[in-house]
């Protein structure tokens, strides 16, 4: 009689997590289900448009730092994103003996606390057409609105367009972007 609780106990905890999972409210994001209780890391790794951002993070020692409490907002760049950097550079960051520049590269993406896209909207329209935040990194973020999309500018005058807003994570939110902005050179 104890086996059959114990496995009847399995199987409905094991319906429950299912239904839960089956709730959420997700987001597929390089054709992988982004699930709001899962943090950035475990979601980030199914990914397959973000493989390198992935490898980079891991790299950069940032695993540990990407799935604690948080919040943090991410604006996730793309693969091709990546593929778009200056022949090299990818490959250049990813050595060991840069490894404090790819963090530093990598923080620059990331804001200490959860915007939702409707966040940014709000303080865009605030600012009267751009706000700015602070980065992780210590870097400056620009964002800025055309229509309904938003864009963020790097330091640089380099832009990025946020094409997957909203991907909530338990730790915070993921935007995914078109570029990589890099901090000021």
């Amino acid at each position: 009689m104890k086996t059959k609780n114990l496995i009847f106990a399995s199987f409905f905890a094991l319906m429950i997590s299912v239904t839960s999972f089956s709730q959420e409210k997700t987001v597929n994001v390089g054709g992988a289900p982004m699930y709001p209780s899962k943090n950035i890391v475990e979601n980030a790794v199914n990914s397959k448009d973000h493989t390198t951002l992935v490898a980079a993070v891991k790299a950069a020692d940032l695993v540990e730092t990407l799935k604690s409490k948080g919040p943090f907002t991410v604006f996730a760049p793309t693969n091709n994103a990546f593929d778009n950097l200056p022949k090299g550079t990818v490959e250049t960051l990813l050595k060991p003996e840069n490894k404090k520049l790819l963090q530093t590269v990598l923080t620059y993406h990331v804001l200490a606390g959860k915007f939702s896209a409707a966040d940014i909207a709000q303080a865009i329209k605030k600012g009267n057409g751009k706000a700015t935040f602070k980065t992780v990194s210590g870097g400056i973020l620009t964002a800025w609105s055309k229509g309904k999309d938003i864009y963020l500018t790097d330091e640089n005058g380099n832009s990025a367009k946020v094409t997957i807003a909203d991907v909530n994570q338990s730790n915070g939110v993921i935007h995914v972007i078109d570029a990589v902005v890099t901090p000021k050179s």
